[in-house]
């Protein structure tokens, strides 16, 4: 027998299968990680398919050394997804079959783990007369009464209640009064929320006539749902109960969240429907945490996996349903290469294995909406939140008269009344400040110069705290300590501007001294468990305000919050980007529903240089259709996406004439391959060599070669020719094509 064997290495020369043979007595399978000889070393692999021929000379042929598991860690499905990923990305197999599997697993950087466990060899009753008769060790005694209580019970256990129990134990299994042995144990993820149980809810009649749409498709071949409802609509419990029938049909699910700040409530509500079938996947896990997690999904003990975007990987057993929630994050798309959207790749999924994709989302992106307009998804719109409850008070609050009347601080005189009141009757406020630090950039008022990051064209960021009075970059990490005078003209006049989430939380509380206030952003929460350590804290009421960035403005549910506020509107409004204006609408909409979710009503105030812009007035109205109908027109006049495609070929490189030289290179090959399909080139509305707005990131010097193309099967040739255009370039530079890329920075 002979197998073919992708080697776990991504180089083009060595992208194609090796032939292999299997030595007598060993069976493989296609999904099976293997070792085998590659040139004077050994190699990890996968295998790709097993066959009883082959046409090369046997001579030459080596054998595999052993498999390194006795199943397939990935399944037929995943194979034939990572081939799919691999030609749409035009990268080797290697690579995208890497997304398939823990990244410990490579390497044998991970392993089982086992602990040592005892037991009675004997009936507990004789245990017990052998206790009371034992006169030359107490401990020998102590022991056999305590297993004679336990159906087994770990060394590791037992050494609590009998100290340096080992010589003890070796006595009694010598005599056979006890066997000890090695035993696999799972390393579990520790709950930040306690899972609370069934609550047994009554759907109302907006969920079922959603559910009643949706469950044909799950007893079917699977269906195309897009589901829209307004914040606090219910919409986790229509696809909750969608799991719960997924599950009684013998399938499994995976629910996708956007940020690991929803993971630990998801998660919670999930083990508390459906107990240990739950799993956990997400990038703050200990590698054996996560190891042992997709153990427990390979092998069929978890059936519902709630996770961020790497869980669309994950290797369930008979996939029946994929949720992606608040579907319209750009946190789904993958920049790492192999570059990816969790949303493409969870269509794909379904439509392979014939399972049921629900995305889910108040502010539903352009794109999905439009979809559903055209017939891709069904639209299943929800327009009432749960119970009739109320959406929220909204009130905007013009920061241009706050600073004629001499209010120079961060926040207005209506907030601050609001925030007194709120503390006062013993509710809940949550605070948006869409930038961390305490000062959002360091300035020379004699001569303008802003203090930026050596590796990145970017300001850096003043933080306070445990590194106190630092200078730091949001991008690559840099620090530096702030000047004492300008590095460009030497000026004293070197000063603080803007304010970041820190400058947030001084300004409340020195408002509000008593009341303890928590903070939410990239630097409260590295560490492991972060994220759930705050929001638990925050949901169990021991502290009463809560001050983050985006994190904290979609999908999370406190009861007891009734007033939140948006500090800054206008601050992603007028970014260099095309979506800049449904991010705003999305970020502000999401934020504000927040409040009112509990019994009492909501307020949400928002502060704004610019209450007249419409895009503030339709999230303040909580208003989606408003919206989407001015941005679709508005897109339409411009000619961007959905409309068109947009694509650009990204040239980075330390050295910054490397850069020009290839993007040069790349527009000329571009322009002449264009002149060689003149249909191609008529579906070509723009091409331009340009700078991005971050002109240098981590150290890179960038250029990008914008195309805007009319949608149509000879830009989607075009597409597939720039890409393999571009991985055949210099290894001085790195190339990337996006397609209407996350970002046009």
């Amino acid at each position: 027998m002979f197998c073919q064997v992708i080697v776990d290495i991504v180089h083009e020369n060595v992208a194609s299968p090796f032939t292999y043979r299997i030595p007598d007595m060993m069976i493989l399978e296609p999904g099976q990680r293997v070792a085998v000889p590659f040139g004077p070393r050994e190699k990890e692999g996968i295998v790709l398919e097993v066959s009883e021929d082959c046409d090369l000379d046997p001579v030459r042929i080596r054998e595999v050394i052993r498999p390194l598991e006795d199943y397939p860690a990935i399944p037929q499905e995943l194979m034939e997804l990572a081939a799919e990923m691999a030609e749409k990305a035009h990268c080797p197999l290697a690579e995208t079959l890497r997304l398939m599997l823990p990244a410990q697993m490579r390497g044998g950087r991970v392993h089982v783990k086992t602990e040592r466990r005892v037991m009675l060899a004997i009936a507990p009753e004789v245990a017990i007369e052998l206790a009371k008769a034992e006169k030359r060790s107490r401990k020998r005694a102590e022991i056999l009464r305590i297993l004679a209580e336990a159906d087994g019970i770990s060394v590791k256990v037992l050494s609590e209640s009998v100290r340096d129990p080992g010589d003890a134990l070796k006595k009694l299994a010598a005599d056979g009064l006890v066997e000890i042995f090695e035993t696999e144990t799972l390393r579990r993820p520790e709950a930040a929320f306690e899972a609370q149980g069934d609550p047994g809810f009554t759907l109302t009649p907006g969920q079922e006539e959603a559910l009643g749409e949706i469950l044909p498709a799950l007893q079917g071949k699977g269906g195309r749902f897009l589901l829209h409802g307004v914040t606090g609509s219910g919409k986790t419990e229509v696809f909750m109960e969608a799991v719960r029938k997924t599950l009684a049909l013998g399938k499994s699910a995976i629910i996708l969240v956007p940020e690991i700040a929803l993971t630990p409530q998801m998660v919670a509500w999930f083990r508390g429907r459906f107990g240990p079938v739950a799993a956990v996947i997400h990038s703050r896990l200990s590698p054996g945490e996560r190891f042992d997690e997709w153990r427990r999904i390979r092998r069929g003990d978890a059936r519902v996996v709630i996770g961020a975007r790497s869980a669309v990987f994950s290797p369930v057993r008979k996939l029946g349903l994929i949720v992606v929630d608040e579907e319209h994050e750009s946190t789904y798309f993958s920049d790492h290469h192999p570059r990816y959207d969790a949303r493409e790749v969870a269509l794909s999924r379904c439509e392979r294995e014939r399972a049921t994709l629900i995305l889910a989302s108040a502010t539903p992106s352009v794109l999905s909406f439009a979809k559903a307009r055209r017939g891709d998804y069904m639209l299943l719109e929800m327009p009432r939140r749960v119970n009739e409850r109320p959406l929220p008070e909204v009130e905007l609050i013009d920061m241009r008269e706050e600073l004629e009347n001499g209010n120079r601080t961060v926040l207005s005189g209506a907030l601050r009344t609001a925030l007194k009141k709120c503390a006062a009757k013993g509710e809940q406020a949550m605070l948006l400040m869409n930038r961390r630090g305490y000062n959002s950039f360091v300035s020379c008022r004699s001569c303008g110069y802003v203090m930026k990051c050596p590796n990145c064209d970017i300001s850096m960021t003043y933080h306070i705290g445990s590194q106190d009075g630092l200078l730091r970059c949001h991008y690559c990490g840099q620090t530096l300590t702030p000047p004492d005078r300008c590095p460009e003209c030497g000026s004293r006049y070197i000063r603080f501007f803007g304010a970041g989430t820190q400058k947030v939380e001084e300004e409340v509380r020195k408002l509000l001294p008593g009341v303890r206030t928590l903070r939410m952003d990239y630097d409260t929460t590295s560490g492991k468990d972060g994220h759930g350590k705050i929001l638990e804290e925050f949901r169990s009421g021991r502290a009463s305000i809560l001050i983050g960035t985006q994190m904290i403005a979609k999908g999370l549910d406190f009861p007891r919050v009734t007033l939140v506020g948006v500090v800054a509107a206008d601050m992603t409004l007028n970014l260099p980007d095309y979506r800049s204006r449904e991010r705003t609408f999305q970020l502000l909409t999401q934020v504000a529903g927040r409040a009112g979710r509990g019994l009492e009503p909501g307020r949400v105030i928002i502060q704004t240089y610019k209450p007249e812009d419409p895009v503030i007035g339709y999230a303040a109205a909580q208003d989606y259709r408003s919206f989407f109908e001015d941005e679709f027109r508005r897109r339409r006049n411009g000619l961007y996406p959905p409309f068109t495609l947009l694509a650009r070929i990204l040239v980075e490189s330390p050295r910054e004439e490397a850069v020009v030289c290839t993007a040069e290179t790349m527009e000329k090959q571009a322009r002449e391959l264009l002149d060689k399909h003149p249909d191609w080139k008529k579906k070509v509305l723009l091409m331009m060599n340009d700078t991005p707005s971050v002109k240098v990131l981590r150290g890179k010097n960038r250029r990008h070669i914008l195309m805007k193309l009319l949608v149509s099967r000879e830009a989607d040739e075009l597409i597939a020719a720039l890409t393999e255009m571009t991985r055949e370039t210099d290894k001085v530079t790195d190339v990337w094509l996006e397609v209407n890329p996350t970002t046009m920075m």
